[in-house]
């Protein structure tokens, strides 16, 4: 059974160009890694009236939008091995010396196993 790996995330508007080279190069990392999918998205209608929006539970601040991105593995073992590669890669180490553009204190992040796969 599938497995992904799911985050969201606030990010400054500004900073909306520098986060797309880091997940650019961070996604090379993975799927050279074994990862099935990388995805990377940015909030475009986040105005809902309904449940808990993203905004909310991102806890968006003036000028940030919601990043919601994720990774698809072939199962959670699958996931467990090619995460250890990523995080054994020298690029990888290199891009978790520069200063993200987010604060990672307010990331959300978790493993989950498919439930549905059209």
């Amino acid at each position: 059974m599938r497995y992904v790996d799911g985050f969201l995330l606030a990010v400054p508007r500004r900073k909306l160009q520098m986060y797309r080279r880091i997940a650019q190069r961070a996604g090379r990392v993975w799927l050279d890694s074994g990862a099935l999918e990388y995805r990377e998205c940015a909030g475009d209608d986040l105005k809902v009236t309904f449940g808990m929006s993203f905004t909310r539970t991102a806890r968006l601040k003036a000028g940030e939008t919601a990043i919601f991105s994720w990774i698809v593995y072939k199962s959670r073992a699958h996931r467990d091995r090619v995460n250890a590669k990523v995080m054994k890669d020298p690029r990888m180490q290199k891009l978790m010396k520069d200063p993200m553009p987010f604060d990672l204190k307010r990331m959300s992040y978790g493993g989950f196993n498919v439930l549905v796969d059209l």
